[in-house]
Protein backbone atom coordinates (compact mmCIF):
# COMPACT_ATOMS: atom_id res chain seq x y z
CA UNK A 1 0.00 0.00 0.00
CA UNK A 2 1.26 3.55 -0.72
CA UNK A 3 1.70 5.20 2.36
CA UNK A 4 1.50 9.89 2.32
CA UNK A 5 1.65 11.90 4.87
CA UNK A 6 -0.31 15.38 5.70
CA UNK A 7 -1.36 17.60 8.64
CA UNK A 8 -5.22 17.83 7.15
CA UNK A 9 -6.72 15.28 5.21
CA UNK A 10 -9.81 16.46 3.72
CA UNK A 11 -12.35 14.75 2.16
CA UNK A 12 -14.59 15.84 -0.74
CA UNK A 13 -13.23 18.89 -3.12
CA UNK A 14 -16.64 20.70 -3.49
CA UNK A 15 -16.74 24.55 -2.39
CA UNK A 16 -16.02 23.33 1.44
CA UNK A 17 -13.27 21.23 1.07
CA UNK A 18 -11.41 22.98 -1.38
CA UNK A 19 -12.09 26.46 0.57
CA UNK A 20 -10.81 24.40 3.70
CA UNK A 21 -7.49 23.67 1.75
CA UNK A 22 -6.84 26.96 0.64
CA UNK A 23 -7.42 28.72 3.76
CA UNK A 24 -4.99 26.16 5.54
CA UNK A 25 -2.66 27.03 3.10
CA UNK A 26 -1.97 30.70 4.02
CA UNK A 27 -1.90 29.72 7.41
CA UNK A 28 1.24 27.15 6.82
CA UNK A 29 -0.57 24.09 7.15
CA UNK A 30 -0.05 20.87 4.81
CA UNK A 31 -3.14 19.70 3.46
CA UNK A 32 -4.10 16.63 0.86
CA UNK A 33 -7.72 16.83 -0.74
CA UNK A 34 -9.34 13.64 -1.41
CA UNK A 35 -12.48 13.29 -4.63
CA UNK A 36 -13.92 10.18 -5.70
CA UNK A 37 -15.58 12.41 -8.84
CA UNK A 38 -14.12 13.60 -11.94
CA UNK A 39 -11.99 17.48 -11.79
CA UNK A 40 -14.43 18.56 -14.88
CA UNK A 41 -17.63 16.59 -12.91
CA UNK A 42 -16.91 18.54 -9.91
CA UNK A 43 -16.64 21.93 -11.83
CA UNK A 44 -19.90 21.53 -14.32
CA UNK A 45 -21.86 20.63 -11.38
CA UNK A 46 -24.56 23.73 -11.36
CA UNK A 47 -25.59 24.65 -7.75
CA UNK A 48 -26.47 27.28 -5.84
CA UNK A 49 -25.55 30.75 -7.10
CA UNK A 50 -26.23 33.38 -3.80
CA UNK A 51 -23.38 34.67 -1.53
CA UNK A 52 -23.76 35.80 1.47
CA UNK A 53 -22.18 39.09 2.26
CA UNK A 54 -19.81 37.58 4.67
CA UNK A 55 -19.06 34.68 1.21
CA UNK A 56 -18.14 37.12 -0.40
CA UNK A 57 -15.77 39.54 1.96
CA UNK A 58 -14.01 35.96 2.99
CA UNK A 59 -13.23 35.19 -0.71
CA UNK A 60 -12.07 38.95 -1.15
CA UNK A 61 -9.54 38.15 1.85
CA UNK A 62 -8.11 35.38 0.75
CA UNK A 63 -6.88 36.43 -2.44
CA UNK A 64 -10.09 35.01 -4.50
CA UNK A 65 -11.95 38.13 -5.12
CA UNK A 66 -10.64 39.43 -8.83
CA UNK A 67 -12.57 37.79 -11.09
CA UNK A 68 -16.05 37.54 -8.50
CA UNK A 69 -15.76 41.23 -8.67
CA UNK A 70 -15.38 41.81 -13.04
CA UNK A 71 -18.14 38.81 -13.11
CA UNK A 72 -20.51 38.62 -9.48
CA UNK A 73 -23.73 40.31 -10.07
CA UNK A 74 -24.32 42.73 -6.85
CA UNK A 75 -27.78 42.73 -5.66
CA UNK A 76 -29.25 45.13 -3.29
CA UNK A 77 -32.83 43.76 -2.77
CA UNK A 78 -35.11 40.89 -3.77
CA UNK A 79 -38.50 41.05 -4.74
CA UNK A 80 -41.59 39.13 -3.25
CA UNK A 81 -44.42 38.81 -5.69
CA UNK A 82 -47.64 37.54 -4.66
CA UNK A 83 -51.52 38.56 -5.93
CA UNK A 84 -50.29 39.47 -8.94
CA UNK A 85 -47.81 42.18 -7.62
CA UNK A 86 -43.74 42.44 -6.53
CA UNK A 87 -42.57 43.82 -3.89
CA UNK A 88 -39.05 45.32 -3.48
CA UNK A 89 -37.36 44.61 -0.05
CA UNK A 90 -34.53 46.70 -0.40
CA UNK A 91 -31.84 44.80 1.99
CA UNK A 92 -28.82 46.71 2.01
CA UNK A 93 -30.82 50.38 3.18
CA UNK A 94 -32.08 47.75 5.60
CA UNK A 95 -28.82 46.27 7.17
CA UNK A 96 -26.40 49.30 6.78
CA UNK A 97 -25.22 48.28 3.32
CA UNK A 98 -24.72 44.35 3.38
CA UNK A 99 -25.75 42.87 0.25
CA UNK A 100 -26.20 39.47 -1.66
CA UNK A 101 -24.15 38.49 -4.77
CA UNK A 102 -24.96 36.30 -7.42
CA UNK A 103 -21.69 34.53 -8.36
CA UNK A 104 -22.58 30.28 -8.97
CA UNK A 105 -21.20 27.68 -6.94
CA UNK A 106 -19.05 26.08 -9.97
CA UNK A 107 -17.03 29.39 -10.69
CA UNK A 108 -16.56 29.54 -7.08
CA UNK A 109 -14.94 25.90 -7.43
CA UNK A 110 -13.57 26.81 -10.44
CA UNK A 111 -11.50 30.07 -8.82
CA UNK A 112 -10.82 27.87 -5.83
CA UNK A 113 -8.91 25.09 -8.15
CA UNK A 114 -6.87 27.85 -9.94
CA UNK A 115 -5.86 28.41 -6.89
CA UNK A 116 -4.62 25.37 -5.62
CA UNK A 117 -3.17 24.19 -8.49
CA UNK A 118 -0.92 27.69 -8.15
CA UNK A 119 0.42 25.74 -5.07
CA UNK A 120 2.36 22.44 -4.38
CA UNK A 121 -0.67 21.01 -2.59
CA UNK A 122 -2.03 17.62 -3.56
CA UNK A 123 -5.53 16.58 -4.95
CA UNK A 124 -6.50 13.40 -5.66
CA UNK A 125 -9.15 13.05 -8.26
CA UNK A 126 -11.48 10.47 -9.54
CA UNK A 127 -10.44 7.90 -6.61
CA UNK A 128 -12.10 4.95 -5.38
CA UNK A 129 -13.25 3.02 -2.35
CA UNK A 130 -12.64 5.81 -0.13
CA UNK A 131 -12.42 5.02 3.69
CA UNK A 132 -11.58 6.84 7.25
CA UNK A 133 -9.71 5.68 10.16
CA UNK A 134 -10.91 7.72 13.09
CA UNK A 135 -9.71 6.05 16.33
CA UNK A 136 -10.22 7.44 19.94
CA UNK A 137 -6.18 8.19 20.21
CA UNK A 138 -4.97 11.23 17.46
CA UNK A 139 -2.13 12.06 16.16
CA UNK A 140 0.13 11.12 13.19
CA UNK A 141 1.45 7.81 15.00
CA UNK A 142 0.45 4.27 13.88
CA UNK A 143 -3.22 3.60 14.61
CA UNK A 144 -4.03 7.79 14.34
CA UNK A 145 -6.68 9.32 11.60
CA UNK A 146 -6.11 8.15 8.07
CA UNK A 147 -7.78 8.05 5.00
CA UNK A 148 -7.55 5.08 2.18
CA UNK A 149 -8.39 4.85 -0.91
CA UNK A 150 -7.82 3.14 -4.58
CA UNK A 151 -6.41 6.14 -7.24
CA UNK A 152 -5.04 3.67 -10.83
CA UNK A 153 -5.63 0.62 -9.56
CA UNK A 154 -3.37 0.82 -6.63
CA UNK A 155 -4.56 1.11 -2.61
CA UNK A 156 -3.13 4.25 -1.19
CA UNK A 157 -3.14 5.48 2.37
CA UNK A 158 -3.26 9.47 3.44
CA UNK A 159 -2.05 9.60 7.36
CA UNK A 160 -2.86 12.72 8.89
CA UNK A 161 -2.73 14.43 12.28
CA UNK A 162 -7.06 15.36 11.66
CA UNK A 163 -9.29 15.00 8.55
CA UNK A 164 -11.78 16.88 7.48
CA UNK A 165 -15.26 15.59 6.20
CA UNK A 166 -16.09 18.17 3.50
CA UNK A 167 -17.49 14.93 1.22
CA UNK A 168 -21.24 15.80 0.80
CA UNK A 169 -24.31 14.05 2.17
CA UNK A 170 -23.66 11.07 0.72
CA UNK A 171 -20.42 10.61 1.57
CA UNK A 172 -18.43 8.25 3.76
CA UNK A 173 -17.89 10.45 6.44
CA UNK A 174 -20.94 11.26 8.34
CA UNK A 175 -21.32 7.58 8.53
CA UNK A 176 -18.00 6.46 10.31
CA UNK A 177 -19.10 8.19 13.30
CA UNK A 178 -20.88 5.38 15.85
CA UNK A 179 -24.27 5.98 15.79
CA UNK A 180 -23.56 6.11 19.82
CA UNK A 181 -21.74 9.03 19.47
CA UNK A 182 -24.07 11.01 17.08
CA UNK A 183 -27.77 12.22 16.54
CA UNK A 184 -29.20 13.13 13.08
CA UNK A 185 -32.27 15.35 12.65
CA UNK A 186 -34.41 15.34 9.25
CA UNK A 187 -37.23 16.22 7.74
CA UNK A 188 -38.78 16.00 4.25
CA UNK A 189 -40.26 18.47 2.64
CA UNK A 190 -43.62 17.20 0.22
CA UNK A 191 -42.75 19.33 -2.79
CA UNK A 192 -39.58 19.55 -4.96
CA UNK A 193 -37.85 22.38 -7.15
CA UNK A 194 -37.78 21.83 -11.46
CA UNK A 195 -35.12 23.84 -11.82
CA UNK A 196 -33.77 25.09 -15.55
CA UNK A 197 -30.95 27.09 -17.12
CA UNK A 198 -32.12 28.69 -20.14
CA UNK A 199 -30.14 30.95 -22.61
CA UNK A 200 -32.11 34.10 -22.09
CA UNK A 201 -31.32 37.49 -20.32
CA UNK A 202 -32.44 38.02 -16.97
CA UNK A 203 -35.60 40.08 -17.28
CA UNK A 204 -35.14 41.63 -13.60
CA UNK A 205 -32.02 42.61 -11.76
CA UNK A 206 -32.76 41.09 -9.18
CA UNK A 207 -34.34 37.75 -7.79
CA UNK A 208 -38.00 37.62 -7.71
CA UNK A 209 -40.15 35.07 -5.30
CA UNK A 210 -43.40 34.29 -6.25
CA UNK A 211 -46.64 32.69 -4.58
CA UNK A 212 -49.08 32.18 -6.89
CA UNK A 213 -52.09 29.87 -6.26
CA UNK A 214 -50.67 26.82 -8.84
CA UNK A 215 -47.54 26.57 -6.61
CA UNK A 216 -44.09 28.58 -5.73
CA UNK A 217 -41.99 30.40 -8.40
CA UNK A 218 -38.50 31.77 -8.58
CA UNK A 219 -36.66 34.24 -11.16
CA UNK A 220 -32.87 33.94 -10.43
CA UNK A 221 -29.59 34.36 -12.75
CA UNK A 222 -26.44 33.17 -13.17
CA UNK A 223 -24.84 35.62 -15.54
CA UNK A 224 -25.94 38.62 -17.90
CA UNK A 225 -26.61 36.29 -20.62
CA UNK A 226 -27.99 32.87 -19.12
CA UNK A 227 -31.04 32.69 -16.59
CA UNK A 228 -31.99 30.26 -13.83
CA UNK A 229 -35.76 29.25 -12.73
CA UNK A 230 -37.85 27.02 -10.28
CA UNK A 231 -40.76 25.54 -9.90
CA UNK A 232 -42.48 23.87 -7.46
CA UNK A 233 -43.87 20.37 -8.59
CA UNK A 234 -44.18 16.92 -6.35
CA UNK A 235 -41.24 15.10 -5.43
CA UNK A 236 -41.90 12.11 -7.39
CA UNK A 237 -42.86 14.15 -10.59
CA UNK A 238 -41.08 12.90 -14.28
CA UNK A 239 -38.35 15.10 -15.69
CA UNK A 240 -39.43 13.57 -18.61
CA UNK A 241 -42.91 14.85 -18.59
CA UNK A 242 -41.90 18.60 -18.17
CA UNK A 243 -41.59 20.03 -22.34
CA UNK A 244 -40.03 22.98 -22.77
CA UNK A 245 -43.21 24.91 -23.94
CA UNK A 246 -45.19 23.69 -20.38
CA UNK A 247 -41.84 24.65 -18.34
CA UNK A 248 -42.21 28.02 -20.08
CA UNK A 249 -45.95 28.19 -19.87
CA UNK A 250 -46.07 26.99 -16.12
CA UNK A 251 -43.16 29.63 -15.01
CA UNK A 252 -44.91 32.77 -17.04
CA UNK A 253 -48.10 31.71 -15.65
CA UNK A 254 -46.90 31.70 -11.62
CA UNK A 255 -44.27 34.37 -12.05
CA UNK A 256 -46.53 37.26 -14.70
CA UNK A 257 -47.03 40.15 -12.51
CA UNK A 258 -49.86 42.83 -13.07
CA UNK A 259 -47.45 45.44 -14.72
CA UNK A 260 -46.98 43.43 -17.71
CA UNK A 261 -43.17 41.64 -15.86
CA UNK A 262 -42.53 38.13 -16.89
CA UNK A 263 -39.01 36.13 -17.46
CA UNK A 264 -37.60 36.36 -20.82
CA UNK A 265 -37.61 32.91 -22.89
CA UNK A 266 -34.46 31.27 -24.34
CA UNK A 267 -33.75 27.71 -25.09
CA UNK A 268 -33.49 25.69 -21.77
CA UNK A 269 -29.75 23.72 -21.69
CA UNK A 270 -30.39 21.97 -18.22
CA UNK A 271 -33.11 20.76 -16.09
CA UNK A 272 -33.84 18.50 -13.23
CA UNK A 273 -35.99 17.95 -10.67
CA UNK A 274 -34.24 18.19 -6.81
CA UNK A 275 -36.12 16.77 -3.98
CA UNK A 276 -35.95 19.10 -0.83
CA UNK A 277 -35.09 18.40 2.82
CA UNK A 278 -33.76 19.57 5.75
CA UNK A 279 -30.68 17.92 7.47
CA UNK A 280 -28.36 18.09 10.85
CA UNK A 281 -25.86 16.22 12.22
CA UNK A 282 -24.92 16.76 16.04
CA UNK A 283 -22.13 16.83 16.77
CA UNK A 284 -20.34 18.27 13.95
CA UNK A 285 -17.17 16.73 15.43
CA UNK A 286 -15.47 13.41 16.50
CA UNK A 287 -12.43 12.78 17.51
CA UNK A 288 -9.97 14.19 15.04
CA UNK A 289 -12.47 14.05 12.15
CA UNK A 290 -14.54 17.38 11.80
CA UNK A 291 -17.61 17.85 9.11
CA UNK A 292 -18.31 20.67 7.07
CA UNK A 293 -20.99 21.73 4.62
CA UNK A 294 -23.18 19.11 3.22
CA UNK A 295 -21.67 16.25 5.16
CA UNK A 296 -22.76 18.18 8.41
CA UNK A 297 -26.39 19.36 7.59
CA UNK A 298 -28.68 20.17 3.84
CA UNK A 299 -30.94 23.17 4.61
CA UNK A 300 -34.23 23.98 1.54
CA UNK A 301 -32.58 26.15 -1.08
CA UNK A 302 -35.55 28.41 0.05
CA UNK A 303 -33.44 30.62 2.21
CA UNK A 304 -29.58 31.03 -0.14
CA UNK A 305 -28.22 29.15 2.86
CA UNK A 306 -26.52 25.72 1.90
CA UNK A 307 -22.98 27.42 0.28
CA UNK A 308 -22.87 30.37 2.34
CA UNK A 309 -22.95 27.61 5.50
CA UNK A 310 -20.59 25.57 4.04
CA UNK A 311 -17.96 28.69 3.68
CA UNK A 312 -19.07 29.76 7.35
CA UNK A 313 -17.85 26.08 8.70
CA UNK A 314 -14.36 25.73 7.10
CA UNK A 315 -13.36 29.51 7.57
CA UNK A 316 -13.78 28.33 11.54
CA UNK A 317 -12.73 25.23 11.39
CA UNK A 318 -9.34 27.14 9.77
CA UNK A 319 -8.78 29.58 12.16
CA UNK A 320 -9.32 26.41 15.13
CA UNK A 321 -6.62 24.22 12.83
CA UNK A 322 -4.40 27.53 12.73
CA UNK A 323 -4.40 28.29 16.30
CA UNK A 324 -3.74 24.32 17.51
CA UNK A 325 -0.89 24.55 14.71
CA UNK A 326 0.59 27.88 16.37
CA UNK A 327 0.65 26.86 19.88
CA UNK A 328 -0.91 23.59 20.65
CA UNK A 329 -4.37 25.32 22.06
CA UNK A 330 -7.29 23.57 21.55
CA UNK A 331 -10.16 25.63 22.63
CA UNK A 332 -11.79 26.72 19.27
CA UNK A 333 -11.31 22.98 17.73
CA UNK A 334 -13.13 22.33 20.95
CA UNK A 335 -16.02 24.83 20.50
CA UNK A 336 -16.12 24.11 16.24
CA UNK A 337 -18.94 21.71 16.64
CA UNK A 338 -21.71 23.58 19.25
CA UNK A 339 -20.88 27.35 17.51
CA UNK A 340 -21.64 25.22 13.84
CA UNK A 341 -24.75 23.59 15.49
CA UNK A 342 -26.51 26.75 16.11
CA UNK A 343 -25.41 28.74 13.38
CA UNK A 344 -26.95 25.96 11.49
CA UNK A 345 -29.92 25.88 13.76
CA UNK A 346 -30.58 29.19 12.61
CA UNK A 347 -30.15 29.25 9.23
CA UNK A 348 -32.62 25.66 9.39
CA UNK A 349 -35.16 28.25 11.09
CA UNK A 350 -34.81 30.40 8.55
CA UNK A 351 -35.05 28.59 5.35
CA UNK A 352 -38.29 26.70 6.92
CA UNK A 353 -40.06 29.68 7.20
CA UNK A 354 -39.23 31.16 3.70
CA UNK A 355 -39.79 27.68 2.53
CA UNK A 356 -43.30 27.65 4.67
CA UNK A 357 -44.52 31.04 3.34
CA UNK A 358 -43.91 30.90 -0.24
CA UNK A 359 -45.21 27.26 -1.25
CA UNK A 360 -48.51 25.84 -1.76
CA UNK A 361 -49.30 22.91 0.78
CA UNK A 362 -50.02 19.58 -0.83
CA UNK A 363 -53.66 19.83 0.74
CA UNK A 364 -54.74 22.82 -1.51
CA UNK A 365 -55.63 23.75 2.26
CA UNK A 366 -57.68 27.70 1.36
CA UNK A 367 -57.14 28.66 5.25
CA UNK A 368 -53.37 27.89 4.59
CA UNK A 369 -53.37 29.75 1.23
CA UNK A 370 -55.12 33.09 2.81
CA UNK A 371 -52.65 32.49 6.12
CA UNK A 372 -49.52 32.27 3.72
CA UNK A 373 -51.00 35.98 1.55
CA UNK A 374 -51.82 37.21 5.04
CA UNK A 375 -47.84 36.55 6.11
CA UNK A 376 -46.52 38.30 2.79
CA UNK A 377 -49.10 41.39 3.64
CA UNK A 378 -47.45 41.52 6.60
CA UNK A 379 -44.16 41.13 5.27
CA UNK A 380 -44.21 43.80 3.04
CA UNK A 381 -45.83 46.18 4.89
CA UNK A 382 -43.25 46.66 7.94
CA UNK A 383 -40.39 47.74 8.48
CA UNK A 384 -39.14 45.32 11.57
CA UNK A 385 -40.36 42.43 8.95
CA UNK A 386 -38.57 43.11 6.35
CA UNK A 387 -35.67 43.69 8.29
CA UNK A 388 -35.38 40.61 9.89
CA UNK A 389 -35.54 38.80 6.41
CA UNK A 390 -32.87 41.35 5.49
CA UNK A 391 -30.57 40.57 8.00
CA UNK A 392 -31.09 36.55 7.87
CA UNK A 393 -30.62 36.73 4.03
CA UNK A 394 -27.80 38.14 3.26
CA UNK A 395 -26.16 36.69 6.85
CA UNK A 396 -24.52 37.66 9.71
CA UNK A 397 -20.75 37.76 9.63
CA UNK A 398 -18.36 34.35 9.75
CA UNK A 399 -18.34 33.18 13.46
Amino acid sequence: MDLEHTQVGIVGAGPAGLMLGHLLHLHGIDTVVIEDRSQDYVVDRVRAGVLEQGTVDLMRECGLGDRLAREGLRHDGIYIAFRGARHRIDMAALTGGRTITVYGQNEVVKDLIAARQATACATHWDVDDVAVSNPEAGGTAAGGPSISFTQAGRRRMLRCDFIAGCDGFHGVCRPSIPPSRRTFYERTYPFAWLGILAEAAPASEELVYSLHDRGFALFSMRSPTVTRLYLQCPPDDDIAAWSDDRIWSELKTRLRTADGWEPYEGAITQKSITPMRSFVADPMRDGRLFLAGDAAHIVPPTGAKGLNLAMADVWRLSQALAEFYRGGRTDALDAYSARGVRRTWLAQRFSWWMTSMLHRSESRNPFDHERQLAELDYLVSSQAAMTSLAENYVGTPLA
